[in-house]
């Protein structure tokens, strides 16, 4: 029997794919260097137009096929179904997303073991700390990733009620409760009056295309398009929910938890006048880390909560990315989600020590091509390549090789007016393609 979503298991599902581990610093950063709140207007004006355009494609691809990316492909193309059905096999970049993914998620369930103990007191000791026991210790690293993979593994093996609605339905008010709880502490400190300034005063004069390029990718990696995880869950979504004002409140919770983070973490680099230009990884687990340092006792209970609200945030992102390939698997060969979960498992655990062995400082050459080490290959070759287009494939697919009379009739159902059908019909067809094109473009040879 079909398993369908709820109208809030959708909506706290789909959120938990996009509230990851880059919620906290890849938002607050691109906010603070671009100008604060003018560009989550930016942003806002992008996700709600062509980052909205392609969302609702692939939510009319699941509810019209009720079917796996691969065969939503298949089902609604109306010439050339073999041929269309390779568009759908992109969702493996899901599971090469997931790959590199859950090595990083491993590190920050090191973390949250490592808030028992004496934190580092420095950044220097945050760095040797960060390459002598996460990257150098191959033993401890797979450890960590086993608790992330095993996981992720269970919870989707219990399918769409059992696994991953009700994982969301209980995690993302947590996580939610728990990054509030962070905030509350955070505005009872000097750095809160600072952090709020650096996110929310409004600079026009620092928006340029780097912002309009910078906010359109981070409107794809909010609305987790490209992986087919989307339509997915369209495809598990009762006939009574609104996609649009669904989608609406998937953003709304999205940026919130983006500015919470923000806060939070810029609360901390602040009170302690810390770089806030650091990017990526180190300002967590190396700024970050000495700050809670600074604490004591409380420090470790901050460092605590905050790593596992990452850990939380992560493992709803991980289900999202396995779920479609696993779907496919489960449709295709009439196998249970056990089975299906177990190849992809295998294919997930080979990639990822892989990516693990090409970190490490001992052995990492054994897997380095091109001064590349694995891990890296595998994050260009999914952010760069497979996800944008992926998207474009959506996005042309609906906008071009599916009637327009049943894709109108879909739209319909949700929204009255013509006018606004038109609108958003251009936007996939031509704008939003456009835009990714140029997306690629920009990162592949201009970051």
């Amino acid at each position: 029997m079909k398993e369908n979503f709820t109208k809030i298991g959708f909506i706290l599902s789909v959120a938990g794919g996009a509230v990851g581990l880059g919620n906290a610093w890849k938002f607050p950063t691109l906010v603070g260097q671009n100008g604060g709140f003018a560009f989550i207007i930016l942003y806002l004006a992008i996700t709600l137009t062509i980052g909205f355009a392609i969302f609702l494609g692939e939510i009319l691809m699941g509810r019209l096929s009720q079917s796996d990316p691969v065969n939503a492909y298949r089902t609604l193309a109306v010439k050339n179904k073999e041929r269309w059905k390779n568009a759908g096999f992109l969702a493996i970049g899901g599971i090469l997303v997931l790959s590199f993914y859950l090595v990083i998620l491993g590190w920050v369930a090191r973390y949250v073991y490592v808030s028992f103990l004496p934190l580092p007191a420095d950044i220097n000791e945050a760095k040797a700390f960060f390459g002598n026991v996460v990257l150098g210790d191959i033993k401890g690293s797979l450890f960590f990733f086993f608790i992330a993979f095993i996981l992720t593994l269970f919870v989707v093996s219990r399918g769409v009620k059992s696994g991953i609605e009700r994982l969301n339905i209980y995690m993302m008010p947590t996580l939610f409760v728990m990054l509030l709880a962070m905030l509350l502490f955070s505005m009872s400190i000097n750095g809160f009056g600072d952090a709020f300034k650096f996110l929310f005063y409004i600079d026009f004069s620092k928006i340029g295309m780097h912002s309009v390029l910078d906010a359109l990718g981070l409107s794809f990696f909010t609305l987790c398009l490209g992986i087919g995880c989307i339509l997915t869950y369209a495809a598990s979504l009762d006939d009574d929910t609104n996609v649009i004002t669904s989608s609406f409140y998937i953003v709304i919770i999205n940026i919130l938890i983006g500015i919470m983070m923000g806060l939070i973490v810029f609360t901390f680099i602040f009170e302690f006048g810390a770089d806030p230009s650091q990017q990526g990884a180190g300002l967590v687990f190396f700024s970050l880390i000495t700050l809670f340092a600074k604490f004591g006792i409380v420090g470790n209970i901050l460092a605590f909560v905050f790593f596992l609200s990452l850990f939380f945030a992560g493992i709803t992102s991980a289900i999202s990315m396995i779920e479609p390939f696993t779907f496919y698997l489960v449709n295709e060969y009439k196998i249970s989600r056990v089975k299906a979960l177990s190849v992809i498992g295998v294919f997930i655990l080979i990639l990822s020590v892989s990516c693990i062995i090409s970190l490490n400082p001992s052995y990492g050459h054994y897997m380095t091509f091109s001064k590349k080490s694995f891990f890296d290959i595998l994050d260009y070759l999914t952010s760069n390549i497979m996800l944008p287009v992926g998207s474009i494939l959506s996005a042309i697919f609906v906008g071009f090789f599916i009637p327009k009379i049943k894709v109108e009739n879909f739209f319909k159902q949700y929204v009255k007016s013509k006018k606004v059908f038109e609108i958003w019909y251009f936007t996939l067809r031509f704008i939003a393609p456009i835009a990714i094109v140029v997306i690629m473009v920009r990162q592949m040879f201009f970051s």
